[in-house]
């Protein structure tokens, strides 16, 4: 089994998250796609999230319908701060046997030696690393102190190039906030959600 692991806030969910992830499962022909909505980012540790339980709701609306995506609970059961590495041994034992890919995008990648226990979350999975059409390749050399020679050639051949968009979760926020719409920037499931629960109108 071709895992993809998929990290976020989700916070909301929108299309961008969904486009990238379907496009690493084709071209890296994973059989499956886990979005794991942490608990609390490493990197967010003071910002004001919405509920576990509205984030996780929300991203089951999201990915609803599609047979290669599902959701995973393994960092909002085990609460605090979710660290990649904590995430990927929880799901090594899961799935044993299952060839594991972490998705990231290239800004991250040049961060992952900065991670915590970064050598180990390349041994147990392949970072999948994913740029925008017309970026600069990342620089694989910054993992030679983190990455054995064969899996870093095994990040060059699983480079994605994803499809522009310009999306983000912080900006379907702003516009809630500000009372603009944010039809066709997130599943129209997730937009009635929002709606329905008041998020985000008094961020």
């Amino acid at each position: 089994m071709r895992l993809g692991i998929f990290g976020g806030s989700f916070d909301p969910i929108h299309f961008g998250h969904l486009l990238l992830a379907e496009t690493c499962r084709e071209q890296c022909q994973l059989d499956s796609v886990w979005f794991v909505p942490a608990s609390v980012p490493p990197h967010k540790q003071n910002d004001q999230l919405s509920s576990a339980q509205q984030r996780l709701e929300m991203l089951e609306l999201g990915i609803a319908g599609h047979s290669g995506f599902r959701s995973s609970t393994v960092e909002l059961d085990r609460g605090g701060i979710s660290y990649t590495v904590d995430t990927l041994a929880a799901i090594e034992r899961e799935q044993p046997g299952a060839t594991l890919f972490f998705l990231m995008g290239a800004d991250s990648l040049a961060d992952l030696p900065t991670w915590r226990e970064p050598s180990r979350i390349c041994q147990m999975a392949i970072p999948l690393v994913f740029r925008r059409p017309g970026e600069i390749p990342p620089d694989l050399e910054l993992l030679v102190p983190i990455a054995k020679p064969d899996r870093v050639q095994e990040i060059q051949r699983h480079m994605v190039e994803t499809p522009l968009i310009e999306l983000s979760s912080t900006e379907i926020r702003d516009r809630v906030r500000t009372g603009k719409s944010i039809r066709y920037r997130t599943p129209r499931a997730v937009e009635k959600y929002i709606i329905s629960n008041q998020l985000y109108s008094q961020s």
